[in-house]
């Protein structure tokens, strides 16, 4: 396939993949101040959620967009709707992203230190406690964590929080109370996204800069925080031009290495947005990976 080609056919994916209106949630709650600390909710309405003793598997999905501002929860609400009507309950988590300040190629810069890590953190551990109030009809107990792209970072990051380098503030105690996490073309390497340029510079930025990204990447990059002792399966599309396969492939050395096996699911011909379209039967393989998880 030429440049041309692939080029063409991942501006396609990502044009439909943006083509579904958003969709309202159910309930949205707030876990902090900032405007942007906030959950919605969707409740079940697939076939396995008949029956008023039923409750619901959790997915708690965070979003991608390069960790930059202009990108929220909003582009991947159809997926949240897709995997409620699938039977899942769904908690689609916001937080703080780069500001309105543009670096190289006058793109938002993308991410805030520490505030992205800061909300990710606090969500998650507010969220057992919303949900028993805004989604009655969840299951906290089998809970499964996915994110798309930078999203799929923060899932991997989030689910890693108990083998953070001691002193780090969002250090926990033990491992989070996790089904396990699905992570779709997740930045789950920041030496090899560094190497590639994944998203831009992104990566760089997201820790602030050059100078400090050396202190900083112990406490970020998923590569380096393992094993997690979580059940993990990333799910990667093998023409995917925004996070190549070579990034998922590295993570899942990695975790091999530190005597984790990671599963790892490569679709032919499927590049980056269909994993999070509800038109593209790669969205379907998602939610298959998240079900054998969570039930």
């Amino acid at each position: 396939m030429t440049d041309d080609v692939a080029a063409a056919r991942a501006a396609a994916e990502e044009e439909s993949a943006f083509s579904h209106p958003p969709v309202g949630p159910d309930a949205t709650a707030s876990y902090g101040d900032h405007p942007d600390q906030v959950i919605d909710f969707y409740a079940p309405r697939g076939a396995e959620t008949t029956g008023p003793a039923v409750l619901a598997p959790l997915v708690a999905v965070l979003h991608g967009g390069a960790w930059r501002a202009p990108y929220d929860r909003r582009h991947i609400s159809p997926f949240a709707d897709f995997l409620a009507r699938r039977g899942f309950a769904v908690a689609s988590v916001e937080y703080r992203r780069g500001g309105a300040e543009t670096g190289a190629g006058d793109q938002p810069v993308a991410g805030r230190w520490p505030d992205t890590f800061d909300d990710v953190a606090a969500a998650l551990d507010a969220l057992p406690g919303l949900v028993r109030e805004a989604l009655p009809q969840a299951d906290p107990r089998r809970t499964v964590l996915t994110g798309h792209s930078a999203g799929g970072h923060l899932a991997l990051w989030a689910a890693a929080r108990h083998v953070l380098p001691a002193g780090a503030p969002w250090r926990t105690d033990g491992p989070a109370s996790l089904r396990g996490v699905v992570a779709l073309a997740p930045i789950a390497d920041f030496a090899v996204s560094v190497k590639l340029d994944v998203c831009g510079g992104a990566v760089r930025q997201l820790l602030g800069g050059d100078d400090a990204f050396a202190d900083r990447q112990p406490y970020a990059d998923p590569a380096l925080l393992l094993p997690t002792g979580i059940a993990t399966t990333l799910v990667q599309g093998r023409t995917d031009l925004d996070v190549p396969q070579a990034v998922a492939e590295s993570y899942a050395e990695a975790a091999a290495k530190a005597g984790e096996v990671v599963g790892l699911t490569l679709l032919e011909d499927v590049g980056h947005f269909p994993l999070i379209d509800p038109a593209a039967d790669a969205c379907a393989v998602v939610a298959e990976e998240i079900a054998q998880l969570a039930w």
